[in-house]
């Protein structure tokens, strides 16, 4: 019995011990593994931070590269619009100038609606009668981009100006009569040469944007029963307000979208001597308040922009975009150049920064001759200047007169067009036309201008743009007669420019060709 007790006790322990020895195998087992499992991890963790470390610690190379195209006029016309070689921009292409460039696009102001100039009755005569030829090469010149300068923006009078054969509305009566439903309405008159011009043009240029301003409403709804002088009388406001949805309608029938209007061109003056009609702030006010409702209540989006005067009046266009009714309706405000300075588009622009500013009438004429003159003032004030202080647009005013600065219809004795069309059918190409040129070829519809912050020399200005496609252009003018070196610097990429004195360049850095 006892060996029995004794084998059994024997049998207990041993088995105590194997079991023992098992689960110490196991735990040995189980260290290791997790051990070896732990090593694992830590170096496959090591190796992670390793190729992370590798990674930050790579140089990165900066490849990209774009081609700069350089159009160039001088003062002295030995360049005119004229290509120049093709520059690079990328990484430390710069050198040590005084005068250095910066460029951001990802600071934006403004949309940019195009460039161009007024096609008066006159100036429609003038370029719908030249010979087939000389006529499809003038508006090739204009409005083509590939063979011109691609004028994308055009002021149209709606009905008679100082610049006409004659005078005339689109719903003239006998005197003492009335037609409150302008039923004798009609555009026929502009069906004779403008209409024509601004078809072809519009074959070679579909983003043209057209913007309509009347002198003068028609002599029956005045004080004065005259188109020359005189105001709108009240009781006409709402049949006036339709006389614009009718004058929309006709043209948007010819394929001739009105982008927008003016209530009235210079509405601050009034004249016996041609087309004209005084309008107060408070009668615009209250027209824009008639105004406003027709367009809606007939479905046109066509924008209406108030003003339409000189940089002089700031209170006219400030009051008008503060009257909380006429403000809904209106788009912002238009600017001329014939008083006052530039700076005051920021003053109106500061009173109300969602509303838009354009710039819509300047002439050059016999008073001003001097083609680097000209130039320069119009870098410094019409376009830089005006760009930079806020114009979403800039147009001169007639595209073409003739040599004898006409046809005439009153008003300005002097004037000059964008082209003069010479009695011999010659054509001249004036300092306006490459001073749009500089922009209308380049800056598309679309475009916004950007931050452009230029050091070093007071006597260049510059602004530049973002186009749909991305290209960035930028316009810089030398007012000084000597060359300046220019270091562009734009999103880490550098380029070297020498401004020409007296020059005007635009630079297209071609960022949608790569």
């Amino acid at each position: 019995m006892k060996k029995n007790i004794s084998l059994f006790i024997s049998l207990v322990l041993l088995t105590a011990l194997v079991a023992c020895t098992s689960t110490n195998t196991s735990t040995s087992s189980s260290s290791n593994t997790t051990s070896s499992s732990s090593n694992t991890t830590t170096n496959t963790n090591s190796t992670t931070i390793e190729a992370t470390t590798s990674t930050t610690t790579d140089v990165v190379i900066d490849n990209r590269e774009f081609m700069v195209e350089v159009y160039t006029t001088l003062g002295n016309k030995t360049k005119l619009l004229e290509k120049q070689a093709d520059l690079m921009i990328k990484k430390d292409l710069g050198v040590n100038a005084s005068t250095t460039l910066t460029l951001n696009d990802t600071v934006k102001y403004q949309e940019i609606d195009g460039f161009g100039a007024a096609l008066s009755e006159s100036s429609a005569y003038l370029i719908n009668n030249l010979d087939e030829t000389k006529r499809t090469q003038v508006i090739n010149d204009l409005f083509s981009l590939e063979e011109g300068i691609g004028i994308n923006f055009v002021r149209l009078p709606m009905g008679a100006s100082d610049f006409a054969l004659s005078n005339f509305t689109y719903n003239d009566i006998p005197s003492g009569t009335e037609d409150l439903t302008l039923s004798q309405f009609s555009i026929n008159r502009d069906k004779q040469n403008a209409i024509p011009v601004l078809k072809d043009a519009f074959a070679l240029n579909s983003n043209i944007k057209l913007i309509g301003s009347p002198w003068s409403a028609p002599a029956w709804m005045k004080t004065s029963d005259s188109l020359n002088g005189g105001s709108l009388k009240p009781e006409y406001y709402e049949v006036y307000s339709n006389y614009f949805v009718k004058y929309i309608e006709a043209y948007e029938l010819e394929g001739l979208p009105i982008y927008a209007i003016t209530p009235q061109n210079e509405p601050l003056h009034e004249t016996g001597g041609y087309p004209s009609m005084k309008m107060t702030v408070n009668e615009q006010i209250s027209f824009i308040k008639k105004l406003g409702p027709t367009f809606f209540n007939n479905n046109i989006d066509t924008k209406i922009i108030a003003y339409d005067h000189n940089w002089d009046k700031t209170d006219f266009p400030v009051l008008t975009l503060l009257d909380k009714t006429a403000s809904n309706y209106i788009a912002g405000t238009a600017f001329h150049c014939y008083a006052g300075d530039v700076e005051n588009q920021q003053l109106v622009y500061n009173v109300a920064k969602t509303k838009g500013i354009w710039f819509t009438e300047c002439s050059g004429g016999e008073w001003a001759t001097d083609f680097n003159s000209n130039m320069s003032w119009n870098m410094q004030n019409l376009f830089i200047g005006s760009l930079n202080y806020y114009s979403k647009g800039v147009l001169l005013w007639n595209i073409a007169l003739d040599e004898n600065f006409g046809p005439k219809n009153g008003g300005c004795q002097d004037c000059r067009g964008v082209i003069t069309v010479k009695n011999d059918g010659a054509i001249e190409k004036n300092v306006e036309y490459y001073s749009i040129g500089h922009f209308s070829k380049f800056v598309m519809p679309g475009a916004y201008r950007i931050e452009a912050k230029l050091e070093g020399n007071d006597a260049v200005i510059t602004t530049a743009f973002t186009n749909p496609n991305g290209d960035i252009v930028v316009v810089l003018h030398n007012i000084g007669g000597s060359s300046t070196n220019i270091n562009i610097n734009y999103d880490g990429l550098n380029t070297f420019y020498s401004l020409p004195g007296n020059g005007t360049t635009t630079l297209v850095i071609n960022k949608s060709s790569t």
